[in-house]
């Protein structure tokens, strides 16, 4: 009456207890709770608390076999030794071996116990795979990592993926700490070789080579030893050729024995900032801009030489800066070019002191009155007539 056939948990028969009128089942017992928001939301909900009498049971049961185990050992080792020893002897034993059951329980509890970090797992391998032991290689007495600096302000700890880039204690002595941060086994190691080789290959993909580091990562590897071996090839082949064509000067002096030996009896400190405070005097600079430096083929500085309110080199005496040294000819070509734009301008100046032939006549001009003394030119009338005409003619042939 409770429910539906479709959801009655019952085993269906072949004809009804509604027709048989046999076997006829009684309704389960609904109970309607009306819970407030922290009873829909308990997890003990529902939960009898008699039921726990039976882990009780359990327990004492396991521990009733223990202590009648320990028991059955002890009458054994009694029995073996009243042959040998008196009963004085046999008590003093009794506790010996007591000592002895108990001290053996409890390397039996800790071997049990020194399993709890024993994890089972899947280990894959070409027959479909079989059950293998992963153990957690941390060391329980060790120091958790983010247990090693409690500053809120010291390296950021990840909870979730238990990461922490940074050193947590930077100021300590490195050969003390086990620890440096997750960045320090980055950029160390294999880790450095597996990122370069990363980047080897996607360098490779974009210029059209086919390789993938995921999809043949043997391929990968092995591109990216061939290219370190032709790249050193490479540096070595250039280093010869340019030691072959200026050849190496640092190999044929002879260095002195203080830097060979690499020993000095003075005494130098510095500061944080790598100013020396004590031990080596130091020469102050006579200004911050670079002395005695000589550019483009110059064998002086600018500035060594002025004239007409301009500086320049006094070796070229030229007043452009980034200008290549000419030298002595340089010189001879510009005291050439000065005496020659002073002709020029006195040339100049007498030609406009002179009248000109023209000054004293008339010019014609249009609309004024033509002098008597006009002289034209006969070639350049007929040309002048002739385009009239024309003109006259055909008004368009101009136009």
């Amino acid at each position: 009456m409770t429910h539906s056939a479709k959801s009655c948990m019952e085993r269906p028969r072949k004809k009804g207890a509604k027709w048989t009128n046999f076997h006829i089942a009684p309704d389960e017992k609904i109970e309607m709770f009306e819970l407030d928001y922290d009873g829909k939301r308990d997890r003990w909900n529902g939960f009898d608390a008699a039921t726990y009498a039976r882990v009780i049971e359990r327990y004492e049961a396991r521990d009733e076999a223990r202590r009648k185990y320990l028991k059955e050992q002890q009458l054994k080792k009694l029995e073996e030794k009243n042959n040998k020893q008196n009963v004085e002897e046999e008590v003093s034993d009794d506790d010996e071996d007591n000592d002895a059951l108990k001290v053996d329980e409890a390397k039996v509890d800790e071997s049990k116990q020194m399993d709890f970090a024993k994890v089972e797992k899947r280990v894959r391998t070409t027959g479909g795979g079989s059950t293998g032991t992963v153990r957690n290689l941390r060391i329980r007495e060790d120091t958790a990592k983010y247990l090693l600096n409690l500053d809120v302000n010291s390296a950021y700890y990840d909870p979730k993926t238990r990461s922490m880039r940074e050193d947590p204690l930077p100021d300590a002595d490195p050969n003390e700490k086990f620890y440096g941060g997750d960045n320090q086994y980055r950029v160390s190691g294999q880790a450095l070789e597996f990122k370069k080789l990363n980047i080897h290959a996607w360098e490779a993909f974009e210029k059209g080579q086919d390789i993938h580091m995921q999809a043949a990562p043997s391929q990968a590897e092995l591109l990216y030893k061939n290219f370190k071996v032709i790249k050193d090839k490479l540096k070595s082949r250039m280093k010869d050729a340019i030691m072959e064509k200026y050849g190496n000067s640092a190999t044929e002096e002879v260095l002195p024995k203080e830097l060979l030996l690499g020993q000095s009896e003075k005494q130098v400190e510095y500061d944080r900032a790598g100013r020396v405070v004590k031990g080596m005097e130091t020469s102050l600079p006579k200004s911050k801009y670079e002395e005695d430096v000589y550019i483009n083929n110059h064998t002086s500085v600018w500035g060594s030489w002025w004239k007409d309110h301009q500086w320049g080199y006094k070796c070229c005496k030229q007043t452009i800066r980034n200008s290549y040294c000419t030298g002595a000819a340089g010189i001879e070509a510009a005291e050439e070019a000065a005496d020659l734009m002073k002709a020029n301008v006195a040339r100049k100046a007498a030609s406009e002191e002179m009248p000109t032939p023209t000054e004293g006549k008339r010019l014609a001009t249009w609309g004024t009155d033509i002098p008597d003394d006009l002289v034209l030119d006969q070639k350049k009338l007929d040309d002048a007539l002739k385009k009239v005409i024309l003109w006259l003619k055909f008004p368009s042939y101009l136009s």
